[in-house]
């Protein structure tokens, strides 16, 4: 084990969410970037992790699972021990199982197979004429110069119906299925994870909910999601707690990046107001715009692992068991990476960021999240040219999830 005192220490613990809710804070993580690139970090209630914060060092750790890994038995993908905390894990005492982004190879990969039939181009492109009429819908509640809340109008709906109708899910499923994520997501935020009981609660909810549609599609012969992640793809059934388990996942990351994209891209079109009218006199930047949102936003701030054998980084030995924290939104501002990267740029050369990660573990609905803020933002160009921002906007307090909890704005029409 390297000695506590030779380790390059953060300033501040980077995995307290208290940090985190104003906004990523990106001067700390600039410096850090300069002066300790690969740095430990200590917890309050942990032994501490290493963070890498630059894009080039993140990519090659994200490539490199037999060393860097995800599996729920050595830690599993977030800060805290998965197992430890009850919330996965093969034993009896938790009721939910492992979700296949805490897996490794090969069974990472052979569930991550089976669900690609349900996010398929075919299926996107089969899709996409409902989700605009989704969209089209939930702009009839928008009026031109009257402020309301994105959030809960526009950019949580969305992804939330989407999901809706990959899962098959009873009409009137959404507003569940919202409470539901925002708990799960929540663990630090006391307005979404109100007690220990309130969570057993959803839990038991959500579980009820995903055993009644498992009966009803498992021998579909669709391409649904809950029959694919009801079924490992040689056929054999998928344990009921894994089920639970990758239900949960579906849903937070299906939800989350997109939602969080379009209220953080909204906001950072109030912020950067020649950006949108860039947008609003030329349509052919959409594809770069939402691009350069998931980047700019970086939705999902962190992901952990495990290094299964001594390794080194930069200079700096890491020792065998160490936890290990991928800060994304730093790889998306890595100045040796991005040419100025602190511009919010529509007209920005489409590039591969880390909004949605990287590697094996790469955020498989991604192409769906692009298609949903793409016809977002054509349909909120049919309606509206100018965006105004009308108060104060509260962040989701999470070391994980880079929330917006809700954005009051008021659209209007050019004069």
């Amino acid at each position: 084990m390297d000695p506590i005192n030779q380790r390059p220490l953060a300033p501040v613990r980077l995995g307290d969410a208290t940090h985190y809710e104003n906004g990523f804070p990106h001067e700390l993580y600039t410096e850090l970037r300069r002066t300790m690139p690969v740095c430990w970090s200590e917890e309050e209630n942990g032994p501490g992790f290493w963070s890498l914060l630059r894009h080039d060092d993140i990519s090659a750790a994200a490539k490199n699972p037999a060393v860097f890994s995800s599996a729920t038995e050595n830690g599993g993908h977030r800060l805290f021990d998965e197992q430890a905390a009850g919330v996965a894990g093969s034993g009896s005492e938790s009721p939910i199982g492992i979700p296949f982004i805490s897996r490794d190879p090969p069974k990472h990969v052979q569930q991550r197979l089976a669900l690609m039939p349900a996010v398929a181009p075919v299926r996107l492109v089969e899709m996409e004429a409902r989700i605009r009429a989704r969209i089209t819908r939930l702009f009839e509640a928008v009026s031109a110069g009257t402020a309301f809340d994105v959030v809960k109008t526009l950019s949580a709906p969305i992804p939330i119906q989407t999901l809706a109708e990959l899962f098959e899910a009873p009409p009137g499923s959404e507003t569940k299925l919202v409470e539901w994520t925002n708990a799960l997501i929540g663990e630090d935020d006391p307005e979404f994870r109100k007690s220990p009981e309130y969570m057993g609660q959803v839990i038991g909810e959500l579980m009820a909910f995903g055993a009644e549609l498992r009966a009803a599609r498992l021998d579909s012969g669709g391409a649904d999601i809950i029959r694919l992640i009801s079924r490992e793809k040689d056929g054999s059934l998928v344990p009921l707690k894994d089920f639970f388990a990758n239900i949960i996942l579906v849903l937070v990351g299906g939800n989350e990046t997109t939602r969080n994209s379009i209220s953080g891209g909204l906001l950072a079109f109030t912020q950067h107001p020649e950006q949108w009218k860039k947008l609003v006199s030329n349509r052919t930047l959409i594809p770069s715009a939402v691009n350069e949102i998931v980047r700019w936003v970086s939705p999902v701030m962190h992901m952990r692992r495990t290094v299964m054998q001594d390794v080194e980084i930069r200079g700096q030995k890491i020792a065998k068991g160490s936890k290990v924290l991928f800060w994304y939104p730093s790889a998306n501002r890595d100045e040796d990476t991005w040419g100025n990267p602190f511009d919010f740029d529509v007209t920005r050369p489409v590039q591969r960021h880390l909004g949605f990660g990287v590697g094996q573990h790469v955020c498989i609905g991604s192409r769906l999240a692009e298609m949903q803020i793409r016809v977002f933002l054509e349909e909120l160009l049919n309606r509206y040219q100018t965006l105004e921002l009308t108060g104060p906007v509260p962040r989701i307090r999470s070391n994980f999830i880079h929330g917006i909890k809700s954005l009051p704005m008021r659209f209007g029409v050019a004069a």
